[in-house]
């Protein structure tokens, strides 16, 4: 089954993006003195962090992978059969995705109640017996220690393969030498593959008919998809298959006999450096960007030089684009990392600044173009990111032609390349987006502050990809003149202070969330309220009023800026 690089929707919360720690690894601390007393072995098991809790449902407050510590504060001391629900209460623990549960046995408890032992080994939770003389925050710092220590060796383990593989690019043989170096890291298979599907080099073990067969099979997915990268499992192999430059010609594949944490990093510095090798030396590609750089640095627009960059589809001499804004989910931003999600991403056209990646990647025709040549009609992937009245539902994030495992190929008679130009950019590992509407050149910079919008609201909902798309309201029933003109005279007692709109415009967007409002701005949450009280006085306005709300936002939506 093909696994797509979109992120499935999925009611189960998924492990944060932390270095896993091995439980095994904790219960080794001999300063600890931890115990395991039921569940399945701790070889096995990892964890993604520490959490304390005396909830007798713990389940609203886990984000999955946690190690759950509680001295049972919430289990009454004389907890014989039927007084508490042990049973129900794992069952939670499990289905909120934890990792184990650690109990203290004092003050409150003497031993681990029996119930709660029988309870762990019932549903496969690990149960982990804490001595009186170690604290909770005890174990929560070893855990953050050993995961330190793991993100330490990912970190350096990464370095290293960067830096062999750009010492591999630098040979006179450049693109077997990246292989050879992938392979060797991987402990498995690197495959370079042509834009009709054939091998063109390859280094590494020599897999079996069944992994060959398989990985070539995903490099024509990801060639035919949306998605610019695709993992699979053959024959107890992992595979993944990566799409250089455009997407619609060379893919890398990689086969390996297992997987570790930095291994997608490691590949998809080696998809960059050949994306590099078998793109710009092929092609006038290079001198068309740098002439269209030119062009507009001496005053040309930005729709006479459009066509210069390459990629896009277009009706006639119009050619839609998207941006894309996009933040790391974890770490600092690079230059590396940013290549590598422009290629992810299927463009080179990549701007890193200020912890925030900038790409500008080509879309398909215009939507009524499309189908009067009998392609898809490029329906929006979700409503508008601020462009439906506050508590409008639908705004989805990480959704694209594929997702998670189902692996849905085109309707037959579909144009492969076509489909891929109208799903818009996907979902990306270890990166949170925000997409504009595709766009015509001359309206780039209204895209720009679509996508940096829409990645604001990402951040706040810790989606992975929101979408800004264009759908019917009845806001089109109003002159966009008229309407402008409405809104600067609604809006002017906060016209002139740019916090206040942006404040405003972020609170109702996020239905009223005092904590989301404050992620998306990046200030205190006492300086929302502060800011939208303000608001409220200027505008002399009830904001709990409904009505009042959907008026300041069809003025918000209708605001230049």
């Amino acid at each position: 089954m093909v696994e797509a690089s979109v992120a499935p929707e999925s009611a189960a919360p998924p492990a944060p993006p932390t270095p896993p720690v091995s439980l095994a690894a904790l219960l080794s601390r001999d300063d600890l003195g931890l115990r395991q007393i039921a569940g399945p072995s701790a070889a096995g098991v990892t964890i993604h962090g520490a959490h304390t809790s005396e909830m007798s449902d713990p389940y609203p407050y886990l984000l999955g992978g946690e190690l759950l510590l509680t001295a049972g504060v919430h289990i009454p001391e004389a907890a014989g059969p039927g007084a508490f629900d042990f049973d129900g209460y794992v069952a939670r623990i499990v289905a909120a995705g934890g990792a184990a549960l650690g109990f203290g046995v004092a003050p409150v408890h003497d031993t681990v109640p029996q119930g709660l032992v029988a309870a762990c080994e019932a549903h496969g939770l690990p149960l982990v017996e804490v001595e009186p003389r170690t604290t909770f925050s005890g174990v929560a710092r070893a855990v953050w220690q050993l995961m330190a220590q793991a993100r330490l060796a990912e970190l350096r383990r990464i370095t290293e393969a960067q830096q062999g593989l750009a010492a591999a690019a630098s040979r006179p043989d450049p693109v077997p030498s990246v292989l050879r170096r992938l392979a060797a890291r991987l402990e498995g298979r690197a495959v370079l593959y042509g834009p009709d599907g054939a091998e063109i080099a390859a280094a590494g073990r020599e897999p079996g008919d069944e992994v060959r067969r398989a990985l070539a099979e995903l490099a024509r997915f990801v060639t035919g998809h949306a998605s610019s990268t695709a993992t699979d499992t053959a024959a107890g192999t992992r595979l993944a298959a990566y799409a250089l430059g455009t997407g619609r010609g060379f893919v890398l594949g990689v086969a390996a006999p297992h997987r570790e944490s930095g291994d997608h990093a490691v590949a998809s510095i080696a998809a960059v450096l050949l994306s590099l090798l078998t793109g710009e030396h092929q092609s006038g590609t290079g001198a068309a960007r740098s002439s269209a750089l030119v062009r507009l640095l001496l005053g040309a627009r930005r729709e006479e030089v459009a066509p210069l960059l390459g990629g896009g589809e277009g009706d006639g001499d119009v050619t839609r684009w998207y941006v894309v804004h996009a933040r790391p989910a974890t770490g600092t931003l690079d230059a590396v990392s940013a290549s590598a999600l422009g290629a992810a991403l299927g463009s080179p056209l990549v701007d890193a600044a200020d912890d925030v990646v900038r790409v500008l990647v080509p879309a398909g025709p215009p939507p009524d173009a499309a189908a009067s040549r009998g392609g898809p009609s490029g329906t929006p992937e979700g409503p508008a990111v601020g462009g439906g009245p506050p508590g409008a539902k639908g705004v989805r994030g990480g959704q694209g032609a594929s997702a998670g495992r189902n692996r849905t190929g085109p309707h037959p008679g579909t144009d492969p390349t076509r489909l891929l130009a109208s799903a818009g950019p996907a979902a990306q590992p270890g990166w949170t987006l925000g997409v504009s509407a595709p766009v015509a050149p001359a309206e780039w910079p209204v895209a720009d502050a679509q996508a940096a919008r829409a990645l604001a609201r990402a951040r706040a909902t810790r989606a992975p990809l929101v979408r800004h798309a264009e759908r019917s309201a009845f806001a089109g029933l109003v002159a966009a003149d008229e309407a402008e003109a409405h809104a600067r005279a609604l809006l002017a007692p906060i016209g002139g202070v740019p916090a206040l709109t942006e404040t405003l415009r972020a609170w109702l967007s996020l239905h009223g969330s005092w904590d989301r409002t404050a992620v998306a701005l990046s200030v205190h949450r006492n300086t929302v309220r502060q800011r939208v009280a303000r608001c409220a006085a200027l505008l002399e306005a009830d904001l709990d009023d409904p009505d009042v709300r959907m008026e300041l936002w069809f003025a918000l939506r209708h605001l230049p800026g």
